[in-house]
């Protein structure tokens, strides 16, 4: 609805929110949340604790705080404040690089053949017991004055919130502490009050952040080392978490031991708030199940049982007399079943073909009930039918795209990771060792023909939200149709347009494709760059790669 304002309505608000800024006064009413809990799912509805709270806060304090956050966002990023094992809610990041540091973690390990001990914590309510005044002390720490600072101070104090079952609310209740529920800016909040706690760890122990979601690792050949390190990591967590309002669950806190040894050997005795971790043989971590000897068995076998139960649907659907048609069932079937079994296929997917092939009859049954094929249908028919390629190219495309991120955004903490000479004759050496995951993008690259493609890092930006860019474009063919207009009226209006502009220089970009070749050319008045692109580009990689290249030919000019 706010999008649909008026130009007077828009001017009218950003009036309002000038004011809100300026004269650092905050609307009551933005202070009160309403709470609907949710029950989680095979959970005991009589037990409070067994729901989750969702709460409802007014959309114009939302659209305000967006515009906070990413001044907020921008500042901390541009000054490097953030951690950068800190995965969580930042920009080209997400909870595949924390798996992605774990699997090579112990990939790894398990190619020099030393044990990984690994550290899930829980922090209880995290948001809930998130210290107010030590956010306020951090965004004074890093040189915030001003307005900023004060906004947030009154966005935090004098929260309330009611509960609201059915048509039927609760009393209000004072917040006392913690950041807001449901709130744009309590993320980023969070994130900056937490991100001192992976400073604390020693230097042989690796930590990664996915906002509260927490891990420790350390490698090594000497249990003892490994204990002593670990016990030393868990202590320094402990006693910053006490200082800055955070709890740790010890109930819900354990541990993993990662090894493929098979001589008998103990795990390692952690002990936290004076009680010794639990050790399992597989743990839950953002999504997907480690076991021991990253076999992702468990896994698998639990995603293809929830898969299963999700074909539920597509079998009432797929009815012969009153049943959805096939595109309305495929697009059903890639958002309830396909996006499971995609989510950390890039991880998983290192398990052994006979693993992951229990997945297969999933994808195979879901393509029969869209396209309605009998059983006895091939399967790569399916496959051409639906449009839908096999789950093992599914996986190498995904690690593909996955790769390309990581490698076009120079600010990711794996942009540089490269084996060491040593680990790669040992890798090359021991066969049977499944390789990390940068190995085998290459195997697939290699495959492709593609092993020294160069990927074009991501533009940095430095233009802060505040600033207002001023940027023209002349577009003097925007008031004609193409369909309806003759070429020679497109000849007559850009020869008047090169009249009026003839002080300024004429440059031409185009790209074109073909069967088997893609290419661009940028023309100069005195020169012509032309090249070629591999043949898997699109005719708009071209296009735009001429106007790049005709950018950074200005920029060169403009600079001597």
């Amino acid at each position: 609805m706010i999008k649909h304002l008026t130009n007077e309505s828009q001017n009218a608000l950003l009036h309002f929110y000038n004011r809100i800024w300026q004269e650092q006064y905050f609307p009551t009413l933005w202070q009160q949340d309403i709470i609907i809990p949710l029950l989680k799912p095979g959970k005991d509805p009589k037990n409070p604790s067994n729901y989750r709270p969702i709460a409802l806060t007014c959309c114009l304090c939302k659209l305000l705080e967006r515009m906070i956050n990413r001044r907020l966002v921008h500042y901390l990023e541009a000054n490097k404040y953030l951690h950068p094992f800190q995965s969580g809610f930042r920009k080209g990041r997400s909870t595949i690089d924390n798996l992605l540091a774990l699997e090579t973690d112990i990939r790894l390990s398990f190619l020099q053949r030393k044990h990984l001990v690994a550290i899930f914590f829980d922090i209880e309510k995290a948001y809930d017991r998130t210290w107010r005044y030590g956010i306020l002390k951090d965004l004074y720490d890093l040189g915030l004055r001003g307005n900023l600072p004060i906004f947030i101070k009154n966005f935090l104090q004098l929260r309330k919130f009611r509960v609201k079952v059915e048509s039927e609310f609760s009393d209000f209740f004072i917040q006392e502490e913690g950041v807001p529920q449901g709130s744009v800016l309590s993320v980023t909040l969070f994130i900056l009050k937490i991100n001192n706690i992976l400073k604390q760890l020693p230097t042989s122990v690796r930590g990664y952040l996915y906002v509260d979601d927490l891990y420790i690792s350390c490698t090594g050949t000497n249990m003892n080392f490994i204990q002593r390190q670990l016990q030393t990591a868990v202590n320094n967590i402990t006693q910053w978490c006490n200082s800055n309002g955070f709890t740790i669950s010890t109930s819900k806190t354990a541990g993993v031991h990662f090894c493929r040894k098979r001589n008998l050997h103990l795990d390692p005795e952690i002990k936290l708030y004076g009680e010794v971790v639990i050790f399992v043989n597989e743990i839950r971590f953002l999504g997907i199940i480690f076991d021991k000897k990253l076999t992702f068995l468990p896994h698998v076998k639990q995603l293809r049982k929830k898969s299963e139960i999700a074909l539920n649907i597509l079998k009432v659907l797929s009815t012969t007399a009153w049943g959805a048609d096939r595109d309305s069932m495929l697009k059903i079937y890639r958002a309830t079943v396909l996006s499971k079994l995609e989510y950390g296929c890039t991880i998983y997917g290192s398990a052994r073909k006979s693993v992951l092939q229990k997945l297969d009859p999933v994808h195979h049954t879901a393509l029969r009930l869209c396209s309605g094929a009998f059983r006895t249908s091939p399967v790569k028919s399916l496959y051409v039918e639906c449009y839908e390629p096999a789950l093992e190219l599914k996986r190498q495309m995904l690690s593909l795209h996955y790769y390309f991120k990581i490698q076009s955004n120079s600010n990711h903490p794996f942009h540089d990771f490269k084996l060491r000479p040593f680990l790669l004759r040992l890798q090359n050496a021991r066969k049977s060792f499944i390789p990390v995951f940068f190995t085998r993008v290459q195997d697939i690259l290699n495959d492709l023909n593609l092993l020294h493609l160069h990927v074009t890092p991501e533009p940095k930006s430095n233009f802060p939200p505040w600033g207002i860019p001023v940027v023209q474009f002349l577009n003097p063919f925007k008031t004609f149709i193409k369909s309806d207009t003759a070429g020679i009226i497109y000849q007559q209006i850009f020869i008047e347009h090169r009249q009026e502009y003839n002080d300024f220089i004429a440059i031409y970009t185009d790209g074109s494709k073909s069967s088997d070749h893609v290419s661009f050319a940028v023309i100069f008045p005195n020169t012509t760059f032309s090249f070629k692109l591999h043949p898997s580009c699109s005719v708009f990689t071209a296009e735009i790669a001429a106007v790049l290249l005709a950018l950074e030919k200005i920029s060169d000019c403009l600079e001597r």
